[in-house]
């Protein structure tokens, strides 16, 4: 089996239930951005083939600068294993579809809005690859997430509620 080892810290937002704490957007599909700016709190299961599943946690501060840029930073908190921090820079390029870093990340961040929900997708190291689907709730102010990770086109992690 491929060496994993790396995997866990590249969990995309390493959380099936996310929660923000910044005031409610009146129209939270209007900018995805948005959603994580200020707190956001995720919690979750890792499955890992071959592995045992374990929880992780983050916690986020996400600011939206003056170009009308996301620049979010998570501590991300896996069972077992020291804190680690995770840095993105994400911006809007057209209707519903943004593109950016995430310190995990090798190459872009593309997420792309599909019926109401967002679609993340990006590489890593070792020939992964992430998508991740975050539907966002009515209030804006949540969200539930899907993350496969594969590997060579064969799924070798989730992470979901």
């Amino acid at each position: 089996m491929p060496r994993l080892s790396h995997l866990p810290a590249a969990l995309l937002l390493c959380g099936t239930v996310l929660t923000a704490s910044a005031s409610p957007d009146p129209n939270p599909k209007q900018d995805a951005l948005r959603f994580f700016e200020g707190t956001t709190e995720g919690t979750g299961v890792v499955k890992i083939v071959t592995r045992k599943p374990y929880r992780s946690h983050s916690t986020g501060n996400g600011v939206i600068k003056a170009d009308g840029s996301l620049y979010l930073v998570q501590r991300i908190t896996d069972e077992g294993s020291a804190p680690k921090t995770r840095r993105w820079n994400m911006r809007r390029v057209g209707p519903g579809r943004y593109t950016g870093t995430m310190s995990d990340a090798v190459g872009p961040v593309d997420v792309e809005e599909v019926g109401g929900k967002y679609r993340f997708r990006f590489k890593m190291n070792g020939h992964l690859s992430a998508e991740e689907w975050m539907i966002p709730d009515p209030s804006g102010r949540s969200a539930t997430t899907q993350t496969r990770i594969r590997k060579f086109g064969f799924r070798v992690a989730t992470l979901e509620g």
